[in-house]
């Protein structure tokens, strides 16, 4: 029985597919031991089924992103090719805030004291030219162990075209019992920095995500303890006492495809955007199911809101910055910004107000959650203007504390009286909206309007607790033709994490020349097509080996091939499929990208890029037949809810009730287990056969 689970700032959400039907469940996230909430979650939403077989979890992670943002990792030692001990801090000399006089830049992750220099040296062609001698391996080991380093990242010049020396340091540090990451095993591509940095986050995650990934393991094998011992849910010998035979974890990769909870713990850093990953792999698959080839992914969950382009598929990146840093692995190219249900809101320097990317998270939570903070955010402002009704919050199973949130939104405006612009509550409420839903819209403009694409081409699929709060809003201002939130939107990530494929990500750097067009140029074509295709069936031989090792049905999966070309003389390039005719598309991209294209010029193939994917069986929609349309018969109850500045008499429709056909005008609310949609008044909404509710603007 495979269970998906989404764990985010404030709910963990879980998911089972059982004969074609989702069950989910949410349940309070446990920031102090993020897989106590998984495992709570995943005994209680099993327990009707009483699975006996094997028990598998994929689980979407955000313990490597907040390990890495809030800078609680490892304490690394960093080992490098003598000389270039700084280039960690050095980095790239880009200045993100050019005029900022007193801009500082965050302390790296490897102190001085643990960076260690060995005089060793590859050429630029792969050539050996010194070897670290036993004296000068002696010697590090012993400075080592005196340093008390938790984990160790080794990076040497050049070690992916020969990675014979950082072999050998590897090895000989392995008596130190502590987590190595080797570079050309984490990411054996060229540009050192990058390449560097992505080894260090790599090190700095792998002892946290290592221990967080076997309490995991061991709760779902059957045998979860406590610290010192003490087993979490008294005297129950296990969480899930189900008495499957055996259990396995399996974790989100950034790239959107699954793998071990062993190789994800070897190499954390593949893992930093696991949690947005699964939103967008439920969105393809949505718009497929409905025929859709343009759609805007957008995620709003407690802490954060993701948001990703899909044009036929969504678009994958080598280049993202995380907390200041650079990661050069696969990553969907989702964008986040830290406006959520819990962010807080406050009052800058200035006087101006402000929301996020600070969020009150699961603990202390929302003022409206009993026992929750007593900052105001997001969620208290929509309970106050009416968006979220407090009997149904949660499909009735937590009442929210409509009389805290005003409490709390009183003293705001008491405190800050002097300074603020709003004279009442509901003002206030609706203030914290609008700022943050202008958060969110320039992240939208940034996939779409600042990357040359049109939004009115585009339909919204919105999902998370909060997206079908501010979905419709955040259309009007973008001119989005509709909105679609689908069923469950509340746990669609953890159904999209259910859904992912097996991925295994590879590359190697060759940095070749592209023979030229000319005179006997199809002989040299094809030797060097031969030449790449040998290449490539090496990569691809020793990546389902691998899949075999981990035991996956390495012959079930389907390798996409694929060149990392440039111009000569770029220190940019773009990806292209491996196909006779890859300069043609190469031309034709960098035209669409930039805006023109040199086709006289020489190419150059920078990487080799491979995927392995081993498809996860998907479910297919089932359309319902119409039965009553009439949106009466799920009418719960009629209140105010604030609209266009003031209250307006709002019907509150129970999504379960709602039939195929049902068609209703705005003002109006739906509400449902995992989520609330707000339909404004300008807006109206349609059930369709598949039972999302399609959102769009009102006819004049």
């Amino acid at each position: 029985m495979r269970f998906g689970v989404d764990t985010g700032g404030t709910f963990t959400d879980c998911v089972v597919l059982e004969r074609g039907k989702v069950t989910i469940l949410k349940v309070f996230s446990t920031p102090e031991d993020a897989s106590r909430g998984i495992l709570e979650g995943v005994r209680r939403l099993g327990e009707p089924f009483q699975p006996a077989g094997r028990l598998e979890v994929i689980h979407g992670t955000t313990v490597g992103t907040n390990s890495l943002l809030e800078r609680r990792g490892a304490r690394v030692a960093l080992v490098t090719t003598a000389g270039f001990e700084d280039l960690i801090e050095i980095g790239r000399q880009a200045r993100p805030r050019l005029y900022d006089l007193n801009a500082r830049q965050a302390p790296p992750l490897v102190s001085r004291t643990l960076r260690f220099g060995v005089r060793e040296r590859t050429a630029a062609d792969g050539t050996l030219l010194q070897k670290p001698s036993a004296a000068a391996i002696t010697r590090l080991r012993s400075k080592l162990k005196g340093l008390h380093a938790e984990s160790i990242a080794v990076c040497f010049l050049f070690s992916y075209l020969n990675p014979a020396n950082e072999r050998v340091v590897a090895q000989a540090l392995k008596e130190l019992q502590l987590h190595i990451s080797v570079s050309h095993e984490i990411l054996p591509e060229f540009r050192e920095y990058e390449r560097l940095a992505t080894v260090v986050i790599n090190a700095f995650l792998a002892p946290r995500m290592g221990e967080y990934l076997k309490r995991l393991e061991r709760g779902v094998g059957g045998d979860e303890v406590g610290p010192n011992g003490v087993r979490p849910w008294g005297e129950r010998r296990s969480p899930l006492p189900y008495g499957h035979a055996a259990g396995r974890v399996y974790v989100m990769q950034s790239s959107g495809g699954i793998t071990t909870a062993a190789r994800a713990a070897r190499e954390p850093v593949r893992t930093i955007l696991s949690g947005p990953a699964g939103g967008v792999v439920a969105s393809t698959w949505l718009t497929r199911q409905l025929g859709i080839s343009r759609a805007i992914s957008f995620d709003m969950g407690g802490t954060s809101t993701d948001v990703c382009l899909i044009d036929s598929q969504p678009r994958t990146t080598h280049e993202t910055v995380v907390g200041g840093l650079p990661v050069a692995v696969p990553v969907l190219d989702v964008h986040s910004v830290g406006a959520g249900g819990g962010s807080l809101a406050r009052l800058d320097a200035g006087g101006a107000l402000r929301v996020g990317p600070q969020s009150a998270g699961a603990k202390p939570g929302p003022i409206c959650y009993r026992g929750g903070g007593a900052q105001p955010t997001v969620t208290d402002a929509n309970l106050l203007l009416g968006r979220l009704d407090p009997d149904h919050f949660l499909g009735g199973e937590f009442q929210l504390d409509l009389r805290a949130a005003e409490r709390g939104f009183a003293d705001f405006l008491h405190r800050h009286s002097r300074r603020i612009g709003f004279k009442t509550v509901p003002e206030l409420a609706a203030g914290i909206v609008a700022v943050s839903n202008a958060t969110m819209e320039k992240a939208l403009r940034v996939i779409s309007v600042e990357r040359g694409h049109d939004p009115r081409e585009f339909a919204l699929i919105c999902f998370g607790g909060g997206g079908g709060l501010h979905a419709a809003d955040l259309a009007r201002s973008l001119r989005l033709p509709q909105v679609i939130v689908p069923q469950n939107p509340g746990a669609f990530s953890a159904l999209g994490i259910l859904l992912s494929d097996v991925i295994r990500d590879s590359v190697r750097s060759v940095l070749l020349s592209v023979p030229e067009e000319g005179r006997d140029s199809s002989q040299r074509m094809a030797e060097f097509w031969h030449d790449l295709g040998k290449r490539f069936a090496i990569l691809e031989r020793v990546s389902r080996a691998e899949l075999q090792q981990e035991g996956f049905p390495a012959e079930l999966a389907r390798a996409e091939r694929r060149l990392d070309l440039r111009y000569a003389g770029q220190s940019y390039e773009l990806s292209v499929p491996f196909r006779r005719d890859f300069r043609r598309l190469f031309h034709e991209q960098h035209e669409k990208a930039y805006g023109h294209a040199h086709r006289g010029r020489p190419l150059e193939i920078v990487n080799l890029r491979l995927r392995l994917t081993i498809r996860t069986p998907k479910p297919q929609l089932r359309a319902r037949a119409t039965g009553n349309p009439d949106p009466a018969r799920a009418r719960v109850k009629t209140k105010p809810v604030w609209f266009a500045g003031r209250f307006h008499s709002t019907p509150l429709y129970d999504r379960e009730r709602l039939e195929p056909g049902s068609r209703f005008a705005g003002p109006a609310v739906v509400v449902e287990y995992s989520s609330t949609t707000v339909v404004p008044l300008d807006f109206e909404c349609y059930v369709d056969e598949y039972l999302n509710l399609i959102l769009s603007p009102a006819e004049n």
